[in-house]
């Protein structure tokens, strides 16, 4: 049985040859191995639901549909500036705010989606 061809590393410019099933070459799977971290490694744990249920609580309405006189329950509790790991960033509570799911993925594609480089 004939076996699947290579494929390119998935990394922006790289044209080495992966095997089928993996996505990046040996060079550049460490730059991504924090893609592949789950919620958990990431802070998202029990003690971050209950800090989320408790200021999903106090703040039930989606911000952002509030400001154009809709009211929609929120029900996630997003990071205004993305954390990207920073600790102090992420348990900040002036740096969360409470949004609907549809306004959340709609942040998040569009505002958080790329990493800001600062040089």
């Amino acid at each position: 049985m004939p076996r699947r061809p290579n494929i390119p590393c998935k990394h922006p410019g790289c044209n080495r040859l992966v095997p089928p099933g993996t996505k990046f070459c040996e060079e550049h799977d460490k730059l991504h191995r924090a893609d592949a971290r789950t919620t958990k490694e990431k802070g998202y744990d029990g003690r971050w639901r209950k800090a989320r249920a408790r200021y999903l609580k106090r703040h039930p309405i989606c911000v952002r549909c509030l400001r154009e006189g809709k009211y929609v329950k929120a029900t996630v509790v997003d990071h205004i500036k993305p954390h990207r790991g920073d600790e102090q960033l992420f348990w900040n509570e002036s740096n969360w705010q409470a949004l609907c799911k549809s306004c959340h993925d709609k942040k998040t594609m569009t505002e958080d989606r790329y990493q800001e480089y600062k040089y």
